[in-house]
């Protein structure tokens, strides 16, 4: 299907990109991959009076070191692929680059970007999950300046974020996890699906005990969640497989699963037990 007329603008600087939104209004709609947007557009499920192209901004691309050396910044509009090649997220996010592998199928991760997937929003989305573990920070720019956002705080809804209508999402934060396991298990009916339930776990291990543990799940509720009761049973304990078989039974604390077409509440329920349960020991190797 043919997608409905609209203007499009490919601005060249994050200022340009703004200013593009500001002026189109509510209608506009960004384009940073398009893995997300241009089968709806496709499907006339959305129709924007403008679309903002951001693939000619610079700026938002790469990895670097933050300046004061304890976290790296990804820029939005960096790819799946060039995520999981680069040297500097493998050592100091290594979950990022777990969760990057398992999206979809090559041709996507060389297209698709780590700040689209982001600002989509979408519950079943895997980068969601581990950006939240990583208790990662976000920065926007808008034409009232640029402000920096807590994960925590950037999902509000089902497809939907903190961020206002002429804002545009330039780089992701990440504290630097050196030296930490992480895996990203997921379960889907089949390859290149979405995530029915997804668990991001990155793990600190120090002489067999575990020091320290961020847990995450995703489409467990309308955002991610941080499965807190895990991170607290798996402090202290011995990275063994008794330890990590009863941390995993407090996975679904505080989480809200829907029940759909691909599952319901209670089955999504046993999957985040199973799937933290083999995510953390993967992590960990046992």
């Amino acid at each position: 299907m043919i997608p409905p007329s609209f203007d499009y603008v490919a601005p060249t600087s994050v200022d340009q990109a703004v200013a593009a939104l500001a002026e189109a209004g509510e209608d506009a709609k960004i384009l940073a991959g398009g893995q997300s947007l241009l089968p709806v557009l496709r499907l006339r499920l959305s129709s924007p009076s403008t679309l903002v192209d951001l693939g000619r901004i610079g700026e938002l691309r790469g990895v670097r070191e933050d300046g004061d050396g304890d976290s790296i910044v990804i820029g939005a509009m960096t790819t799946y692929y060039d995520v999981i090649r680069n040297p500097l997220v493998q050592e100091h996010a290594l979950l990022i680059v777990e969760a990057s592998r398992t999206v979809a199928d090559p041709q996507i991760r060389h297209r698709g970007t780590l700040g689209g997937a982001l600002a989509h929003a979408d519950p079943a989305g895997d980068l969601c999950g581990p950006a939240l573990a990583l208790d990662a920070t976000l920065t926007v720019a808008g034409t009232s300046g640029r402000r920096t956002i807590p994960v925590a705080d950037f999902f509000e809804g089902y497809y939907t974020t903190t961020m206002q209508p002429d804002e545009i999402l330039v780089d992701v934060r990440i504290p630097k996890h050196t030296g930490w396991e992480a895996r990203y298990e997921k379960f889907n009916t089949v390859a290149e699906a979405w995530s029915i339930v997804g668990v991001a776990a990155t793990i600190q291990v120090d002489g067999g005990t575990i020091r320290q543990a961020r847990v995450a799940l995703t489409n467990m509720g309308a955002v991610p969640v941080r499965a807190r009761g895990v991170e607290d049973a798996l402090v202290g304990k011995a990275a063994d497989p008794e330890s990590i078989r009863a941390a995993a039974e407090h996975a679904a604390e505080g989480t809200d699963p829907v029940t759909d077409v691909n599952a319901d509440a209670e089955y999504r329920t046993h999957l985040a037990r199973v799937l933290t349960r083999r995510a953390v020991a993967t992590a960990v190797g046992v």
